[in-house]
Order: structure tokens, then sequence, then C-alpha cells
């Protein structure tokens, strides 16, 4: 595949390698810093005349990929920006109309099995109180992480309708509302991925919870989900479809 990256911070760096290792080819990278530590062909904005591609794999911010999105590029795009998501969302749902785009706001297969266990498991466990914990490095700008909020939407979405997201418990003097789901963000040193999903009952708690040990597993499941893109007709794609 020849590849066109959307930013260049640490996961795009990893996919470029990978992807290099694999045969495949990076025609370009667009970012808004001029001058990066790389050999590819750099390209500040998608007004510029960009080299033909197969795929677009983008892992930036919500800015730059907002301009993707309303930009007329035509071949399939993998996104897996974090931030902004209803916004993001919507746009990759109208650009989805005329090519596939595929968005997970974690590209680990791991964490996508990790939703489908919490999907299951929630509404057998109504009378747990739940917590949900995220870890990341300190460099992660955006808390909690799209991939908490991901999990979040899908306890929500299959059992907890009236949940109420307390990011701030020690703003509050008084005891847990059982409608409540607890959610703490930890950031430090090089912590690649951290989510835990915590179910505490009456004398017995239940924890799920996925670690990330590398990037790779990330740049490695946008590579895998841009080889399937290739086939694939227009339209909107997950992890829960991609398959079909």
């Amino acid at each position: 595949m020849d590849i066109l990256l959307v930013g260049f911070g640490a996961m795009n760096k990893r996919v470029a390698a990978i992807a290099e290792e694999s045969g495949h080819k990076i025609a370009g990278v667009v970012t808004p810093a001029a001058k990066i530590d790389a050999s590819y062909p750099i390209f500040t904005n998608f007004d510029n005349p960009l080299p033909e591609v197969d795929v677009v794999i983008d892992f930036s911010h919500p800015t730059l990929t907002t301009q993707l999105l309303k930009s007329t590029i035509s071949v399939p795009l993998i996104i897996a920006t974090t931030g902004d998501k209803d916004t993001l969302v919507e746009l990759m749902q109208k650009k989805a109309k005329t090519q596939p785009v595929f968005f997970s706001a974690n590209m680990s297969y791991g964490v996508h099995i990790l939703t489908e266990i919490i999907k299951y498991a929630t509404p057998l466990l109504q009378d747990f109180d739940i917590e949900m914990i995220e870890k990341h490095h300190n460099q992660k700008v955006d808390a909690p992480s799209g991939t908490l909020v991901k999990l979040y939407d899908a306890i929500v979405q299959n059992s907890r309708q009236d949940a109420q997201p307390v990011h701030d418990r020690h703003e509050k003097s008084e005891k847990r509302d059982n409608r409540e789901i607890g959610i703490s963000s930890i950031r430090g040193g090089t912590i690649v991925g951290e989510h835990e999903v915590l179910y505490a009952g009456h004398d017995e708690v239940i924890s799920i919870k996925h670690t990330a040990q590398s990037k790779d597993i990330f740049a490695s499941g946008a590579l895998t989900v841009a080889a399937q893109l290739l086939n694939k007709p227009n339209g909107y794609y997950t992890y829960n479809n991609l398959g079909e």
C-alpha cells in the first residue's frame, strides 16, 4: 500500500516503521510542523497537491482531523484521533458517503474485545457499583482517554442509561449515588495505556482490565484495518462491522 500519514507523533512514527518493514510505502506526511525528523515528503495542510495513495492513516488531533474530513481526499480513511468525538463522528459519517471511513479511539483489537466483554458483563452486574480507571504516559493531552469514553459509552448504552459520570469525587462530601460511574485518569512516566473497569458489589469485586505493553499494537492494528478497508464499499466502519 501507498500510505499518507496525518500527524507524525509517536504513533504514526511507529506506523511508518512497521509499514516499511512490511513492504508498504509512506508517500507523505501531513503535519503543521514544517520540519520533522523524517525523510518523507511533508505537507503542512490539505490544500497543497498531495501524492496519490491507497489509504490515509490519521493519528493526530481534532483540528487536523477536521481538516482532513473537510478536504477533497477520496481514498479510504483510518482515523484514530481522540477528542471532540461527537463532532468528528458526525463529519466521518458524512465523509463515509463517498468513501470507506474507519474510526476507533483505540486501534488495539484487544480493546475491542474488552469492550465486547463489558457489554456482556454490565447487564449481569446491575447491583454493582462501577469505577473506571485509565492510565497513560505524561505526554498525553486529553483526559479521560478516548478509549475510556468508548468503554463508558458501551456501559451506558447496554445497561446504565441513567448513569451519572463523576470525574472529581473530591469536590463532593456525600456518599456515593448508585447511578454514579467514577472516572479516574492517571498520567505519568511512559505508561503506554491501561484501562480498567471495576465492578464493586457486596463483599466482592470484579475487575476487567486491558494493558498495552507497546505502541506497536495500535500501529499494527491500523495497518491491518487499512488492508481490509481497501476492499470495502463506501461507508462508516468500526471494529463492530468491519468483518461484515
